[in-house]
């Protein structure tokens, strides 16, 4: 991935790195004193920190140092692990902020490219700096032809997010051998190349998925129009993408571009913090976020409205949702974050219906139809009411991605897409911080206590034994077909 030069990279290194130093937290200073007492009786004072927006947090770094003890939090829900200056959540209030700016706003009055531009240098760029950042990102969508080959190595019916961990692990192999993590205009080079690049190799995975050929990016098409020329055009055909489909995906990119400390961001962070290759942690968050408890919750939705089947059945279903069985969920209502009405699903409510209409196939979606009418159901029903139950933004997505005749293998990967400027802006963030500290979570220990070792002729079988038996020629990674 040598360094390609254009309008962009010929400011002086000066002015760049001062644009990135505007993106460097700063650590605040102790706002207060809370006092712990322990099991023995012994007291200690540990600093309390105020962010801008949020709760107070106890910092307890030295907690054990002074006292013996360690902190128990399982999936680190009441613990922070970062000072960050991107993304705020107030799961009460409903709101998202991306470095201050409501998501509402942005996704009313400015686009994807914008978003990238303001997480990258900390800013909204003028007229010309976005007319030259995009220009940028669209010479940045071709890759290195070698990694193509790669695709190759894939079977035709593999899973388009498997070839996406493979081939954005790969970008590591086309890294620039004089890239600095401690430079930030490397960085900003990095972060530019990943995220221009990330439409290119997913449009690239849907293709051999499905056996096509692949299609280069082109100069003429806006960034968001690249990845749906790449994704759905034809060698054969002119190109032609209506401006309320290019609205719809935009938007969407920009509600998922970033989320605060979720599951795959955390596991960016985890992994950079032992300084591996940006790309390689950017891969590590796509295994992160492919699990249907991430990424996958747009793909859920559709399989329940599958479920449901029809219209006569939603009552019956609302009814199983309510029971106290909780033998079906509603899937795409509700947030772990969000106790309110998550500010993603209103703009994408709206943007759905546009977009049904636009394509016309509000009639011909069964899904769609299902979807309208049960969310019309629940936003009636005080059971959902009074718990705050509403629809969130991946309720909305997947009848869209299915409006627009994207298939459902690809739901996840459009969401990794979308979130890979969030991840490595997070990236960079923290390598920006002077202080490089590598994660390393703590455990309670409950297994056994130190053991007699026994030779292997002298110990007993168990009672059951716990080999997994597989049948010869197994064809569990398809060495074989049986």
């Amino acid at each position: 991935m040598s360094q390609s030069p254009n309008k962009w990279h010929q400011e002086t290194i000066e002015s760049q790195k001062s644009k990135m130093e505007k993106t460097v937290p700063i650590s605040p200073l102790p706002s207060d004193i809370a006092t712990l007492t322990l099991p023995n009786g012994k007291t200690i004072q540990l600093p309390v920190y105020k962010g801008t927006k949020g709760p107070p947090m106890i910092d307890i770094t030295q907690l054990q140092s002074k006292t013996g003890y360690f902190t128990l939090d399982p999936g680190f829900s009441s613990t922070g692990a970062c000072i960050s200056t991107m993304t705020y959540i107030d799961g009460d209030k409903g709101e998202l902020l991306y470095r201050g700016y409501p998501i509402e706003t942005l996704a009313k009055y400015s686009s994807y490219i914008e978003v990238c531009y303001l997480f990258i240098y900390g800013h909204l760029p003028s007229q010309k700096e976005l007319s030259l950042f995009e220009e940028t990102m669209v010479s940045e969508m071709m890759i290195n032809e070698k990694l193509i080959e790669f695709y190759k190595g894939f079977a035709t019916d593999s899973h388009p997010m498997a070839i996406m961990v493979g081939v954005v692990g790969a970008l590591s192999a086309f890294m620039h051998k004089d890239f600095d993590v401690n430079d930030p205009r490397d960085r900003e080079q990095i972060a530019i190349k990943l995220v221009a690049k990330m439409p290119t190799l997913a449009a690239y995975a849907y293709r051999t998925a499905l056996g096509l050929p692949i299609i280069y990016p082109n100069k003429k098409y806006s960034f968001i129009e690249n990845f749906l020329y790449m994704m759905f055009s034809t060698p054969m055909n002119d190109f032609n993408v209506d401006k309320v489909i290019v609205k719809a995906l935009d938007t969407i990119f920009m509600l998922h571009a970033d989320h605060e400390q979720n599951a795959s961001t955390s596991t960016v962070r985890i992994a950079g913090s032992s300084l591996a290759n940006p790309f390689a942690c950017i891969a590590a968050g796509i295994t992160a976020l492919w699990g249907p408890y991430h990424g996958g919750a747009n793909e859920a939705v559709l399989n329940m409205l599958k479920e449901i089947g029809n219209k006569e059945n939603i009552p019956k279903y609302l009814q199983k949702a309510k029971s106290k069985d909780n033998c079906f969920r509603l899937m795409g209502f509700g947030h772990r974050v969000y106790k309110n009405y998550d500010p993603r699903a209103k703009v994408m409510q709206e943007m759905c219906y546009s977009v049904l209409e636009k394509t016309q196939r509000a009639n011909d979606i069964l899904e769609s139809q299902l979807a309208i009418l049960l969310e019309q159901a629940a936003l009636k029903d005080d059971y959902f009411i009074q718990r705050k139950l509403y629809p969130n933004v991946d309720f909305y997505t997947g009848i869209v991605y299915e409006a627009l005749s994207i298939p459902t293998s690809m739901f996840t990967v459009m969401f990794a897409v979308q979130r890979s400027i969030g991840w490595i802006c997070q990236w960079m963030e923290m390598m920006s911080e002077k202080v490089q500290r590598i994660s390393r979570p703590r455990q309670l220990y409950v297994g056994e206590d130190q053991r007699e070792y026994i030779p292997i002729q002298d110990r007993k079988e168990e009672e059951k034994s716990r080999v997994c038996k597989l049948p010869m020629h197994s064809s569990l990674f398809g060495l074989v077909k049986v």
